[in-house]
C-alpha cells in the first residue's frame, strides 16, 4: 500500500486525486457498448457467445435456465448451520425492508381536490448477482429479499457460472429463501443487456438492480432508459477513519475485508495519528500473510492507501470528496462525526461496527454506490422496487376553485386548449 504524510512532495496532488466522479474508462465503454449491439441483434446466440468468450461454460440456449426444481432443492442440501446463517440474515434484511417501503396517502389541496400517490410493486425486475471468484450468496440476499418485500411478483437473477455451467448450491439455496422466481447462468454486462433487451430465453425487465465488476456497471449505464437502473455499484471499496484511539489491528482487518473482494477493490485509511499509520500498515502485511487470496490482495492492495492526515476536519473534507461505499469511524466519537459525511454509501460507527456485519447480517443491503457515485445515488432501497403514481381526483366544485388559476398559467404559456378544457366542464 502506498503510505502519503503531508511532508511528501505530491501530497496537495494526491489529495485532490481522491476528488472523484462515477466514469468508466474509453476502453470499458466502448467494449460494452458493442456488447448490447450484439445482444440487440443476435439474442441468445450473442449471450451464450460472449459467456463462453469471457471465461464462462459452454452453453446452449436450452442451458441459461437453471431449472425451477434446482432452487428448492440447493436449499434442503445444505447443512443445518449454514441454513440458519442464511435464515438469521434474511430474517433481519426482510424487516429492514418492510421499514422502508413506501405507502399510498391522500389528502385534500387547498382548492379541495384529493390528491396523493400509489406506490406498486414493479412486475418484473432483474437482479445481478456476482460470481467469478466468490458467489456472493449475502448479495442475492440483499437485493432478492428487498424485492419480494415489496411484493414484486417475477424477480429474475442473473449469475455467472463455474466452467462446467454450476451455480454453487449456497448461491441457489439463498436465490430460492430470498424469494428469485427465475434464475439464469450468465453473467457480465452481456447478462445486463438480456435483463434489459430481452431475448428469446430472457423476457425483458422494467428495472435492473445489483452490483458488478466494471463492465456490469457499465452496461447498466448505457442502458439507462431502456430500462430503470438502481445505482452504479462497481468494484468493492471501504474508508477508514481512525484517531489514536483506534485498534491498528481492527482497522487493518477491515481494510483488508473488503480488498479480498477483488484486484480492482479500494482500501483508503485516513488517520491523524502517526503511531496508528505505522502499526496498521505492519498489521496489514502481518495479517495479509495469513490470508489465502493472497494474490488478490497484492493487486488491490497496491491500489490503495493509508494518508496521515492534518487533523479530523480535513479527513471529513476528504471522505465527503471520495465517496466511499464504505466508511468505518473509528474514532473516539463516531457519533458527532457521522452527521458530516455526506456522500458515503454507509456509515459503520466505532471499533465495534466491523464492515463484515454489513456485508453479511445487519439489515440494509450491502449494495452501495461507488467509484465516487455516492455523491448522487444513494445505497439500495426496498422502495426502489415500487413504482411511483400520483393519483388527482377533483368534483364540480373544486374544479371551480382553480379555473382561474388554470385560465391565468394557460395565458401565460400559450396553451389555449389547456384552459379550455378545464372552462368546458364548468359551462
Amino acid at each position: 500500500m502506498r503510505i502519503v504524510r503531508p511532508r511528501d512532495k505530491n501530497y496537495a496532488r494526491f489529495l485532490k486525486s481522491l476528488d472523484r466522479r462515477a466514469g468508466a474508462t474509453p476502453e470499458t465503454e466502448k467494449t460494452v457498448r458493442g456488447i448490447i449491439a450484439a445482444i440487440e441483434k443476435d439474442g441468445d446466440a450473442a449471450l451464450v457467445r460472449y459467456t463462453r468468450k469471457f471465461g464462462g461454460p459452454a452453453l446452449t440456449p436450452a442451458q441459461l435456465r437453471v431449472p425451477s426444481r434446482e432452487l428448492p432443492a440447493a436449499w434442503k442440501s445444505l447443512d443445518a448451520p449454514t441454513r440458519r446463517a442464511l435464515q438469521a440474515a434474511h430474517r433481519n434484511i426482510a424487516a429492514f425492508a418492510r421499514k422502508s417501503l413506501r405507502k399510498n396517502w391522500s389528502a385534500r389541496n387547498a382548492q379541495g381536490a384529493k390528491v396523493g400517490e400509489r406506490f406498486d410493486p414493479f412486475h418484473r425486475v432483474g437482479i445481478y448477482v456476482p460470481g467469478g471468484t466468490a458467489p456472493l450468496v449475502s448479495t442475492a440476499l440483499m437485493t432478492c429479499t428487498f424485492a419480494a418485500a415489496a411484493g414484486v411478483p417475477e424477480i429474475v437473477a442473473v449469475t455467472p457460472a463455474g466452467r462446467d455451467g454450476r451455480i454453487s448450491r449456497e448461491l441457489l439455496a439463498a436465490l430460492h429463501l430470498a424469494g428469485a422466481t427465475e434464475v439464469y447462468r450468465v453473467g457480465g454486462a452481456q447478462a445486463v443487456a438480456a435483463l434489459a433487451c430481452g431475448t428469446k430465453s430472457i423476457l425483458p425487465v422494467s428495472k435492473v438492480f445489483g452490483p458488478g465488476n466494471s463492465y456490469v456497471v457499465e452496461a447498466k449505464r448505457q442502458l439507462f432508459g431502456r430500462v430503470a437502473v438502481d445505482l452504479l455499484p462497481g468494484p468493492s471499496e471501504i474508508l477508514v477513519i481512525a484517531d489514536r484511539t483506534a485498534d491498528p489491528a481492527w482497522v487493518a482487518a477491515d481494510l483488508l475485508a473488503q480488498a479480498e473482494h477483488g484486484s480492482d477493490s479500494v482500501a483508503l485509511l485516513l488517520t491523524d495519528a502517526q503511531t496508528v499509520l505505522g502499526a496498521v500498515a505492519r498489521e496489514i502485511a502481518k495479517q495479509a500473510a495469513t490470508l489465502p487470496r493472497g494474490e488478490i490482495l497484492k493487486n488491490s492492495l497496491r491500489g490503495s492507501s493509508l494518508v496521515l492526515v492534518r487533523g479530523m476536519d480535513e479527513a471529513v473534507r476528504l471522505a465527503n470528496a471520495f465517496a466511499s461505499e464504505h466508511v468505518s469511524l473509528q474514532v473516539k466519537n463516531p457519533r458527532a462525526l457521522a452527521p458530516q459525511l455526506l456522500t458515503s454509501g454507509a456509515i459503520f460507527l466505532g471499533g465495534w461496527s466491523p464492515v463484515a456485519v454489513g456485508d453479511f447480517l445487519a439489515g440494509p443491503s450491502h449494495e452501495l454506490p461507488t467509484g465516487g457515485a455516492g455523491k448522487s445515488f444513494a445505497g439500495l432501497t426496498a422502495d426502489q422496487f415500487q413504482r411511483r403514481t400520483s393519483v388527482v381526483e377533483f368534483d364540480q366544485r373544486s374544479l371551480a376553485r382553480s379555473v382561474k388559476t388554470v385560465d391565468a398559467f394557460a395565458r401565460v404559456e400559450g396553451l389555449d386548449a389547456h384552459g379550455r378544457s378545464a372552462r368546458i366542464r364548468l359551462a
